[in-house]
């Protein structure tokens, strides 16, 4: 592996896993709750948890992680099935299907996957 940094398989962040128990789309809204910023928390968790200090989407996590988007899915649907994190809805709420969807949302979208 090149470089001077360690870096952990992003399967080994998962424990193998390819799901979690709440699936999440790319452009769900999330937000550390009080069990969240009180929790001890992995390395991984512990740096979702502080960059959703403010709402943040799992794509973004994915691209400030530098993890692949599934990876990020992952782990911050464990920390929503632990309450260390609040999801909210997605881009246009509900009944969203029949809508196209918002383009500064998609902004944000592109620009962490380019940051990546």
């Amino acid at each position: 592996m090149s470089g001077s940094g360690f870096r952990v398989p992003p399967y080994a962040m998962t424990g193998g896993r390819t799901r979690s128990e709440v699936e999440l789309t790319i452009e769900q809204m999330l937000t550390v709750t009080d069990s969240g910023k009180q929790a001890k928390l992995s390395h991984e968790s512990a740096r979702i948890a502080e960059l959703c200090s403010s709402p943040l989407s799992v794509a973004e996590i994915s691209a400030h992680l530098k993890v692949p988007l599934q990876v990020a899915k992952i782990l911050a649907g464990d920390m929503v099935a632990a309450k260390h994190l609040s999801a909210g809805e997605t881009a246009g709420g509900a009944g969203a299907q029949d809508k196209r969807p918002d383009i500064q949302l998609l902004n944000r979208v592109l620009d962490g996957l380019q940051s990546l």
